[in-house]
């Protein structure tokens, strides 16, 4: 029988002894949490929290973000509450920057300062919806080919790589042309963009696949009952998001730069519409002479690439496995 010393001593210590380890002792009127009745102490991060504290941690990633979300509502403020709409000509001619005009006007009167706060939201809406568009159809391809295999996975991939080996600008270029004269062409630009800019999401989903199907927590789900759409859907998507992610961010990025490239040669938006890539195509001419008209677009353009950049390397550090998962 321990004497009541011993007992006095657990007390005051708050543990139990059980065999040749110490358990700590529920507090008075209280209950162990799972983690601390096995020896643990301290709440268990979720995956989701452990991502976003790598992600928050990086400084050039939170850099990013932050320039996107101000160039994001920015321009949507000043499409609300700016004196000038894109489509108003004033009075002032070829002005250069002015209180009244911050980034000059050109040379119709058209205020810059609205037309490339308009060009960034446009650019910004370009590049979501041919993220959105690209992620869905090349995620569903990738998972359908890396978890069926066999001739699924033959014939999807031989999709994949017919649409690889042409030229993705010459298509563009082809196809832009026909959806020029669209009334709201940018919405059709997109949507071409979109629909050759998934093929590298598929394959990347499918490699990640391929290796997810003989994981221990599918087979174990499968000998469960679990039906095909169940373990993709629930089981192995969800262990796939992080690569998804990060080349969303790549797609956003490359769009942004398609889309200029289309708008400079004339085939992608179209006036009275503006993009930052009809602006720098305006702009060219007079470079040396009203500078203005060409530099700011290309600094809001760059700006605007840059910070998806450093968002997308964010979320690869954030996402990558070798990192080590800690406890709080």
């Amino acid at each position: 029988m321990p004497d009541d010393t011993s007992l006095s001593e657990a007390e005051t210590t708050g543990s139990q002894e059980v065999g040749q380890h110490s358990l700590p002792m529920p507090p008075p009127g209280g209950h162990l949490s799972p983690l601390d009745e096995h020896g643990m102490t301290g709440d268990a991060k979720s995956q989701a929290r452990i991502v976003l504290g790598r992600f928050f941690h990086q400084r050039l990633a939170v850099i990013g973000v932050c320039t996107f979300a101000t160039l994001g509502v920015s321009a949507l403020l000043v499409g609300i509450f700016w004196t000038y709409s894109y489509t108003d000509i004033t009075n002032n001619l070829n002005t250069p920057p002015s209180w009244s005009d911050p980034f000059g006007t050109n040379s119709i009167g058209s205020d810059m300062f609205s037309l490339v706060m308009h060009g960034t939201i446009k650019d910004i809406q370009i590049a979501l919806l041919v993220a959105a568009m690209a992620t869905l159809v090349g995620s569903t391809i990738g998972a359908v080919a890396g978890f069926y295999r066999g001739w699924v996975d033959s014939l999807l991939m031989r999709l994949v790589d017919l649409i690889l080996v042409v030229p993705i600008l010459a298509v563009l270029i082809v196809l832009a042309h026909i959806v020029a004269k669209q009334a709201n062409n940018w919405f059709f630009l997109a949507i071409i963009i979109g629909a050759l800019s998934w093929t590298y999401v598929a394959r990347l989903v499918r490699a990640d696949f391929l290796s997810l199907r003989e994981r221990d927590f599918v087979e174990a789900s499968r000998a469960l009952g679990a039906s095909n759409t169940r373990l993709i859907v629930r089981h192995m998507l969800p262990n796939a998001i992080g690569p998804i992610l990060v080349n969303a961010t790549i797609t956003v990025a490359q769009s942004i730069v398609l889309e200029s490239t289309l708008s400079f040669l004339g085939l992608g938006i179209q006036a009275p519409d503006v993009s930052l890539g009809l602006l720098v195509s305006q702009g060219q001419d007079s470079a040396t002479t009203e500078w203005w008209l060409f530099v700011f677009p290309v600094v809001f353009l760059v700006i605007l690439i840059l910070s998806i950049f450093l968002m997308g390397d964010g979320l690869r550090e954030a996402f990558d496995p070798k990192k080590v998962k800690t406890r709080a």
